[in-house]
């Protein structure tokens, strides 16, 4: 095992490492009661002419966690057997367990079906710096096959100014920029699609829609009522138990104002905890694995501590 491999395997127990050459649709089921955590960690070799655009693809996986998860690995040529980890273990986002949920800085969809035994999950691409996709709750106000596009003004504008005019109508087809499917929400001017490009899923590329890989956003389509609620989070840092241990997974946090300091970093770290009352005040955690975890931004669920049952809430040990 590389040493690349042995350091996931130091946070991560041996059960959670496979070695996959092919990764089913990422139906997972969820934990018993109390815990948070879903999938595996998967390992595959590449091959000659694999790109992580690829890989993400065919394994439902965005670009940019594939390339946190894997760094120092190239992403366009990673190179005939070089082991890449495909980071398909996630720590479920805070709150109700029911709808749609769309957590923004991990780039990712979450569906929980009606009956509570399983969740669906989907990478996105989101609004880009200027375009920032929105935080809210609302529903799933409408579905729509094979939809055309009339471009709002600004867009328009936008392209315009670069020179490269749009139409004002874009017909269904292979040309049309949402794909085979629309969803709409009841946040007025976003949307969730498909595309009409090869790449931008799991990055911060559109105008604050929300891209799906074509075949991910038709299986949506047909799991996915109208009227389902919508709620859209901003959370890089989230915390949960799994076997009787705390994790924390990180993701680049998104600022449009530029990189947030380290300070406040593990502030935002704090306030994740501390909103999680069930574990806030029944853990000690290992601040030096904490700080790595931040540092590293790889996406991967971590232990960080042990929760115990009888520390009064003064005993936890907070790094400020």
């Amino acid at each position: 095992m590389s040493l690349r491999l042995r350091a996931v395997a130091r946070y991560l127990p041996l059960s959670a490492l496979a070695l996959s050459t092919s990764l089913a649709a990422l139906e997972l089921p969820l934990p018993p009661p109390g815990e948070d955590i879903v999938g595996q960690v998967q390992v595959i070799k590449a091959k000659y002419e694999d790109t992580f655009a690829d890989l993400g693809k065919v394994h439902d996986l965005g670009y940019l966690e594939m390339v946190a998860a894997n760094p120092g690995v190239d992403a366009w040529l990673p190179g005939e057997g070089t082991e890449i980890i495909l980071p398909t273990r996630y720590i479920l986002p805070p709150g109700p367990r029911e709808g749609v949920v769309i957590n923004l800085a991990e780039y990712r969809l979450y569906y929980y079906p009606p009956g509570g035994k399983v969740v669906h999950t989907f990478p996105l691409g989101i609004g880009r710096e200027g375009w920032g996709s929105p935080v809210a709750n609302t529903t799933i106000t409408g579905k729509v096959p094979n939809p055309g596009w009339t471009p709002p003004k600004s867009i328009l504008e936008e392209h315009a100014a670069n020179g490269d005019p749009l139409p004002s109508y874009v017909p269904p087809g292979p040309n049309n920029p949402l794909g085979p499917f629309k969803f709409n929400l009841g946040v007025p001017g976003y949307l969730i699609h498909g595309s009409n490009k090869k790449f931008g899923i799991g990055m911060r590329v559109s105008h604050g829609c929300f891209r799906m890989y074509n075949h991910n956003v038709l299986k949506l389509a047909d799991m996915v009522p109208v009227g389902t609620k919508l709620r859209i989070i901003d959370e890089p840092y989230k915390f949960g138990v799994s076997g009787g241990k705390l994790y924390l997974e990180a993701h680049a946090p998104l600022d449009d104002q530029g990189v947030p300091s380290v300070v406040d970093k593990h502030a935002a770290v704090i306030n994740a905890l501390l909103k999680r009352e069930d574990l806030a005040a029944n853990v000690r955690m290992d601040w030096e694995v904490v700080r790595e975890v931040v540092a590293a931004e790889d996406g991967l669920p971590v232990e960080i501590a042990e929760p115990r049952e009888a520390i009064a809430s003064n005993d936890v040990q907070l790094p400020y």
